[in-house]
């Protein structure tokens, strides 16, 4: 079972792939382009060459917890992957996650080119260790 996390950005998606045990991220990259179509096709690329069975989406919602723009534009790519893909895709709370990532970067000794070129990367990976840490904590409560 390996999850693909998914932050979908204006001119950067990033993407994080689990090991096979679905306990850590393994996989990273970042898919440069600003069109959704070219997205999604390097998406279904990725999916067959990893293994993927799941999809988990970034879904940027306000700081106060309301759905803005960006969200809806979220939700709406979600239900585009559903289809192409086959696939479910669980939107996932990714408020801070790109903070988060720059940070872990910048406390790392990235310069903020070299951290440009790979947040988007890292922050797929907070969201998929977040996403796998809920899963995980739901499995030992159904135990």
């Amino acid at each position: 079972m390996k999850i693909m996390a998914i932050d979908y950005g204006d001119a950067h998606t990033g993407i994080a792939i689990s090991d096979a045990t679905g306990t850590l991220a393994g996989f990273t990259t970042v898919i440069d382009s600003r069109k959704a179509e070219v997205v999604v096709q390097e998406i279904l690329r990725l999916i067959p060459e990893h293994g993927v069975t799941e999809l988990v989406l970034g879904y940027p919602k306000n700081m106060d917890g309301t759905v803005g723009p960006r969200a809806e534009k979220a939700a709406a790519f979600a239900e585009t992957l559903r289809q192409a893909a086959g696939l479910p895709v669980t939107l996932w709370d990714e408020r801070r996650t790109t903070v988060d990532a720059h940070n872990i970067l910048f406390n790392n000794g990235k310069n903020a080119k070299k951290r440009k070129k790979v947040v988007d990367a890292v922050a797929a990976s907070l969201m998929l260790e977040g996403y796998l840490t809920r899963k995980r904590l739901e499995a030992q409560r159904h135990e």
